[in-house]
């Protein structure tokens, strides 16, 4: 396999507990991953390669509402060789929110701010995506180049779909396909919910953050494959990008776990479609480096 042919981890964060706080980690579920992690701890977590392909790029996103820890990731990111983009944070609903970009993408590291994202996961407002200072920013963000990462949860698909509607130029990547409820299985809503997001082009979708939407312990390839089937309908493998998750994803299984569930799941791809999953959508939404160029994909 030539060299060209890695593995790009669309989702991972990293964070010194030392340095900056992240009070989410104080809720007592997640006291197995109430550490620091670096870029060190990745590389050696990733040891398992998925389909022949090891780990060669990833994208480091944002875990607080702070611009400092954009600055500290994008200071990351041109240290470092693995880091090939950050997904960082600005306050959207602030006037200045373009000169906020425009000092980070200037900034150490600014070239690899490649997308933005707020937990709107975390708002209680029925619209905040609809907010009129929201919208501002976000034509900021687009006027700018960069990307949207939508990270909701299911019940909040209607603003999503919106903002899709309403921004039909911005690229929108669906951060942990929405969250689907897989514990639960309950699934009928978030499908509808997913397909009216993926009917926009300009929507791609991280196949990332299922395994703690399910039983932490007993889950099994059985209960993702529901998820994994309608995005693959819904999306199509070239706007489908893998993404760990890592550390959360320790909460779960871990990376081996998670890792070996992808290839089971993707066993039935082309060569061309596993390559767009685990590599290509990334890569060009990302704007990393030129995906690979593989034979056309037939689905089966």
């Amino acid at each position: 396999m030539s060299e060209a042919a890695g593995l790009v981890d669309a989702h991972h964060h990293v964070w010194d507990l030392a340095h900056r706080a992240q009070p989410w980690l104080d809720e007592p579920a997640h006291a197995p991953i109430r550490r620091s992690f670096g870029l060190d701890d990745l590389r050696a977590a990733a040891g398992r390669p998925i389909a022949g392909r090891r780990l060669t790029t990833a994208v480091t996103v944002q875990c607080v509402a702070s611009v400092a820890e954009t600055r500290e990731l994008l200071a990351l990111a041109g240290g470092d060789p693995l880091v090939g983009a950050v997904v960082g944070w600005a306050d959207l609903t602030r006037p200045d929110a373009g000169d906020v970009l425009d000092e980070l993408l200037a900034g150490p590291g600014g070239r690899y701010l490649r997308s933005v994202r707020h937990l709107v996961q975390d708002e209680s407002g029925p619209a905040w995506l609809q907010r009129p200072s929201v919208e501002a920013g976000l034509r900021a963000v687009e006027a700018r180049g960069l990307g949207y990462d939508v990270l909701i949860r299911s019940r909040q698909f209607g603003q999503a779909v919106r903002l899709a509607e309403r921004f039909p130029g911005l690229p929108l990547v669906l951060d942990h396909a929405g969250k689907p409820p897989i514990a639960g299985g309950h699934l009928a809503d978030w499908e509808r919910d997913v397909r009216l997001m993926a009917a926009h082009p300009q929507v791609t979708c991280k196949v990332s953050g299922l395994v703690t939407e399910a039983d932490h312990r007993e889950w099994t390839v059985h209960d993702i494959r529901p998820v994994w089937d309608v995005l693959l309908d819904a999306f199509g493998p070239r706007r489908l990008m893998f993404g760990s998750d890592w550390p959360v994803c320790v909460l779960a299984g871990g990376w081996e776990r998670w890792a070996a569930a992808v290839e089971e799941l993707t066993a039935g791809c082309s060569r061309a479609e596993t390559a767009a999953i685990l590599a290509g959508t990334a890569t060009a939404f990302y704007r990393l480096t030129s995906p690979d160029n593989e034979e056309k994909p037939s689905c089966s």
